[in-house]
């Protein structure tokens, strides 16, 4: 995915991986309030039904961040943003960065991988980041999800990140802070081939075409198909894996179990909950990355073509 041009030095999988995870954390930082009404909508309804003639508490992305910043405050649109950090460092510096060598592992070294070879580069970097960084994302659903509201009784779960981390390692074991593990790695595979797959297929075209020079509106154009292509695969399974993260001890009996709950409880729409505040968060949250991804792969190789003359 490495841009430039042929006299530029060849970035190195250190730089992509440095790269990525700051880029992450940069998208993370513009794109939080959307990802917050996200988890509210998906898991909203997951309790108990609502009685007859009310109307549920959050109504699509914006009427979601306007109901949290009347009842909660700005800050809470930012819960959980701490270990969204801590996640991106781990999740996008592995799963963006090593995507390329990756693929060049499972080509062999060639130049143009296939389609095949370049799924299974993004189903396997999307999985290892789940391996070891899954608590990031436990914590980050957990306070995403959670409404601060002491007038109606409703407290707050975790005093901070830390204390996310420690009750959960402390109530629900080591465990807990892996619940989803397996419903991650389905959704961090999918996630991967249809972001960085689209967003590798449709720049090589363009540039390929010559549509457009390797540039920022060639990025943001990749970028944008990347995140719709990425929302309407994904979001069934995202759902799934939020509403299973951030349910309580016992809630549900696994991942199909939740699934199976959502689907005779809620119907099949239950799956595409939140999906225009994921379109929104996912599509921008993708032109953000990719285009910072590439300037700051550029900018660190710049640097080290200096510092190495």
């Amino acid at each position: 995915m490495a841009g430039g041009s042929a006299a530029d030095l060849a970035p190195t999988a250190a730089v992509k991986i440095f790269s990525a995870g700051i880029a992450g954390c940069v998208a993370d930082l513009v794109t939080f309030p959307l990802d917050t009404a996200k988890v509210r909508l998906q898991v909203q309804g997951e309790s108990k039904d609502l009685p007859k003639g009310q109307k549920a508490t959050y109504r699509g992305v914006f009427g979601t961040i306007i109901t949290i910043v009347r009842a909660e405050g700005p800050r809470n649109l930012y819960n959980g943003l701490l270990a969204g950090l801590h996640r991106q460092m781990c999740f996008a510096s592995v799963r963006i960065g090593l995507y390329d060598t990756m693929k060049l592992l499972y080509a062999h070294g060639a130049e143009n991988p296939g389609l095949g070879t370049r799924l299974l580069a993004g189903s396997t970097t999307g999985a290892m980041t789940v391996a070891f960084a899954q608590p990031t994302d436990v914590v980050k659903v957990r306070f995403q999800a959670q409404a601060h509201q002491p007038e109606n009784g409703s407290v707050k779960r975790y005093s901070s990140t830390t204390d996310a981390y420690r009750t959960i390692a402390r109530v629900e074991g080591l465990r807990g802070l892996w619940k989803g593990c397996l419903l991650n790695i389905a959704r961090n595979a999918i996630v991967n081939c249809s972001e960085l797959v689209t967003y590798d297929i449709i720049k090589e075209q363009i540039l390929k075409n010559k549509l457009m020079t390797d540039n920022m509106p060639c990025h943001f154009t990749a970028a944008f198909a990347a995140g719709f292509c990425t929302t309407v695969v994904a979001s069934p399974v995202d759902v799934v894996k939020t509403r299973f993260m951030n349910s309580v001890p016992g809630q549900y009996g696994g991942g199909t179990n939740c699934a199976l709950t959502m689907l005779f409880k809620e119907g099949p729409s239950a799956f595409y909950k939140g999906f225009m505040p994921s379109f929104l968060r996912l599509g921008s949250w993708n032109i953000v990355m990719f285009v910072s991804y590439e300037q700051i792969q550029r900018a660190v190789n710049n640097f080290l073509k200096m510092f190495l003359k």
